[in-house]
């Protein structure tokens, strides 16, 4: 995965994903740059519902990742 693609994305994770939810299911990244994207698709929402969906896929992988259960 090139970094401009990834640093591409976090500055608009909402051109390339649907969902927040679409980004747990990309298979490009592992955890850490999934919780990087969700934390700058958070960052940057006005909706407070939509920020708070995310806030909550974000607690997953942190789970996740504090539990050893790193994705590819």
């Amino acid at each position: 995965m090139s970094k401009k693609l990834f640093d591409d994305i976090k500055l608009n994770p909402g051109r390339i994903y649907r969902a927040p939810g679409d980004v747990l299911r990309d298979r490009r990244f592992g955890d850490a740059e999934r919780l990087e994207i969700l934390a700058a698709w958070r960052d940057s929402m006005a909706d407070a519902a939509q920020a708070a969906e995310i806030g909550a896929l974000i607690v997953e992988l942190e789970g996740r990742v504090a539990g050893g259960h790193a994705a590819e």
